[in-house]
């Protein structure tokens, strides 16, 4: 069975992604397809990206926390982000975690669920440009989400249900293809 994570894009303490990426993992683990599991980037406190050499280059990681990044990573076929959009791109903490690794994300599909002010549309955007480098596929559909119309007071995450649907299509696609790149790994 092939296993997807579930990324979280932020790591500031007063974050409201988890509650998104546990709304998503509650979604996908009624499925039977995957096993899913939610990663959250914040608990394997990266430094900021700071190799001396990139990973595209070696995988010879100096960073403690880079190496149990890297093995987290390499275990998962597919992966879901919830990013939330910071000044029109994603966090800082999501970029240096997908900087951290490349070998590690090669032919792996992902899909995007984003939420900000404006949807997180150019946040989800700017991470799809980001993950063509280390060779992740992202799927079309993706969910987004508002801070005004799917949060309360911007704090509590109360989705309009409609979002489900959506969700479990990304996931359909998330699957099928995690399932195929897999055969080429």
């Amino acid at each position: 069975m092939i296993k997807i994570g579930i990324i979280t894009g932020s790591t500031r303490d007063s974050r409201v992604n988890i509650q998104v990426a546990e709304w998503v993992k509650s979604i996908a683990d009624q499925r039977t397809d995957a096993e899913f599991e939610l990663v959250d980037i914040k608990e394997y406190n990266l430094p900021k990206f700071n190799e001396p050499i990139p990973a595209i280059m070696s995988q010879d990681y100096q960073a403690a926390e880079a190496k149990v990044w890297s093995e987290k990573i390499s275990e998962l076929d597919g992966f879901v982000f919830v990013t939330p959009e910071y000044n029109k791109a994603v966090t800082s903490g999501l970029k240096d975690a997908i900087d951290y690794l490349y070998v590690e994300w090669n032919n792996k599909a992902a899909g995007i669920v984003s939420y900000g002010s404006t949807l997180g549309v150019t946040a989800a955007n700017n991470l799809r440009l980001i993950l063509t480098v280390p060779k992740v596929a992202t799927v079309g559909t993706q969910p987004a989400l508002s801070l005004f119309t799917d949060f309360e007071d911007m704090r509590t995450f109360k989705p309009a249900p409609f979002h489900e649907e959506t969700v479990q299509t990304m996931l359909n696609e998330v699957v099928a293809w995690s399932s195929a790149l897999k055969t080429i790994r």
